[in-house]
């Protein structure tokens, strides 16, 4: 006897679908219509992501590291016995809830934008994300450096537009 037609290679090498089982799924889709008569047994390429989609990517990154930044600085500040610290609290705690409502609205996009991301897996000085978007999976890395870099430049860009209203220079 085979060797693939042994233990479990015999569920195994099954590849065949039963014609019934192909009816019903032209038929489903068909009645869902996600798809066309001349396309019926294609499977849609998927479409990249575009600049935009990796910059929603990045920015998914990034503010989840910045809130936590944000967040530890604010129970630092309270710890200490600094003369302004209710005021910094107060002005992070202000950071902070921007930031969530950004990351709030960044989720939405990217679940609008059928894309969906994974945990990070770390490699020495690198972090690795894994993506799919609208079918397409692919790979992500920053250098821990450059994720540093970004918050930074994320926090500031929050801290500054912060200022801008409190001077009543910009509205939220």
């Amino acid at each position: 006897m085979s060797k693939k037609l042994t233990g479990n290679g015999l569920w195994e090498s099954s590849r065949m679908m039963l014609p019934q089982h192909k009816e019903q799924s032209v038929l489903t889709r068909r009645e869902s219509g996600t798809n066309s008569a001349a396309n019926d047994s294609a499977i849609p390429a998927p479409f990249p992501p575009t600049a935009k989609d990796m910059e929603a990517i990045r920015r998914y990154i990034v503010l989840p590291v910045a809130l936590q930044v944000v967040e530890k600085k604010k129970r630092e500040v309270e710890m200490s016995s600094q003369t302004f610290r209710s005021l910094y609290a107060v002005a992070t705690n202000v950071l902070a809830q921007h930031i969530r409502e950004d990351m709030q609205r960044c989720r939405k996009s990217l679940v609008e934008q059928q894309i969906r991301i994974f945990e990070p897996s770390m490699d020495g000085l690198d972090v690795h994300y894994r993506f799919i978007c609208r079918g397409a999976e692919n790979g992500f890395t920053m250098t821990k450096d450059f994720l540093k870099s970004q918050v930074s430049l994320t926090i500031g860009q929050y801290t500054n537009n912060l200022i801008a209203i409190l001077r009543g220079t910009k509205s939220r």
